[in-house]
């Protein structure tokens, strides 16, 4: 299960929102989900009211005993590594090793001038802070001088719990690159699809599968993450109205904090300053058909996550039940139905899927 809070304060506030989805995650980990994780973003109504995974998942690990909880995803770029390595290794001993790490290169141009950091270096500081981070958690007396950050001989604590250090994921949107440096790596994935053509996420997952081949890696070590938002209800109609009201709410929210692109130009960036116009050209009635977005009842969506497994293989979904102000106990019930329904529908993933 994922969370990503698309809301503003007259909407929900705050603490109803932390509220929910701490009892959604409880719930989860009942029904034996796999994971919780949670996004950053700032400022806005658009993921702002998740500035902090670390404090959020803090609060999960106190309520749960075997849900693993994930990044999806920090920023290195907006958090100096000796701070980000140090708290997530105190997450790591708070959940007893049940931290995932997914690290992100951030894409909004409003983000970077607010923490007055150049976009055009989110690339290398991205890289940077990830080996960073990896370096404080599994080595001692480390020293690190990478062009944005030059500290060391010095041995971080605390420890982390997983040795030698917690599973690390990538976040890639539309990156091939990120996806062949992640399997070169040994790094795992997290793709969201939403916007990238089939095809694109096709190449993507491709160029993450050599990489982590030709590094002599087993295939079945490599966990591939996609995240998908998903409206269920008994009744089909009522699922997918309520899908298109909350997914032209989030594309409204995305819309407002992409058009900085318009003003702005990165080779960092190469294409994005398209993504405005493709936002703005969503149209719910296609994005449902071509699997974006799950939406109906338990057996239509257990039919529509067959076909993605048929396009990309064996990975892993991770499913945002609730933008924020679906009601709670429609999100608590199509949680539910998820594992109680759709889940037991799916088959054997299929088998040589590139």
């Amino acid at each position: 299960m994922s969370l990503f809070p698309v809301l503003a304060p007259e909407e929900k506030s705050a603490a109803d929102y932390f509220d929910e989805s701490l009892r959604l995650v409880e719930l989860a980990e009942s029904l034996g989900y796999d994971h919780v994780q949670i996004v950053e973003h700032y400022l806005g109504p658009y993921g702002g009211y998740s500035p902090d995974p670390v404090t959020f998942l803090a609060a999960a690990a106190m309520r749960t005993t075997t849900l693993r909880l994930i990044t999806g995803a920090s920023i290195p770029a907006f958090t100096h590594p000796l701070q980000l390595a140090g708290k997530l290794a105190m997450l790591d001993n708070l959940s007893h090793g049940r931290l995932g790490v997914g690290f992100g290169r951030a894409f909004l141009p409003t983000e970077f001038e607010a923490f007055g950091v150049d976009i055009d270096t989110s690339r290398e500081r991205f890289a940077a802070g990830v080996e960073a981070c990896r370096a404080l958690w599994s080595g001692t007396d480390v020293t690190v001088d990478d062009g944005f950050h030059r500290f060391g001989p010095i041995t971080s604590l605390p420890r982390t719990v997983q040795r030698p250090h917690p599973p690390i994921y990538l976040a890639s949107a539309m990156s091939p690159q990120t996806c062949e440096w992640a399997g070169r790596s040994g790094f795992h994935l997290q793709v969201v699809p939403t916007i990238t053509a089939r095809s694109q996420v096709q190449e993507m997952l491709a160029a993450y599968r050599e990489a982590w081949a030709a590094a002599g890696r087993d295939p079945g070590d490599a966990e591939i993450q996609l995240k998908f938002t998903c409206y269920l209800d008994d009744d089909r109609d009522v699922a997918l109205r309520t899908a298109e009201e909350l997914e032209r709410n989030y594309i409204a929210k995305m819309t407002a904090v992409v058009a900085g692109w318009a003003d702005v130009r990165s080779s960092a960036y190469a294409g994005y300053e398209q993504l405005a116009g493709k936002v703005r050209q969503y149209d719910f009635a296609t994005s449902h058909r071509d699997n974006k977005v799950l939406a109906g009842r338990p057996q239509d969506v257990a039919e529509q996550l067959a076909t993605v497994r048929g396009w990309f293989g064996d990975v892993d979904v991770s499913c945002v039940f609730s933008p924020g102000y679906l009601p709670a106990d429609r999100a608590e019930a199509a949680v539910r139905m998820y594992a109680e329904q759709v889940v037991p529908a799916l088959g054997p993933a299929p088998a040589g899927v590139a």
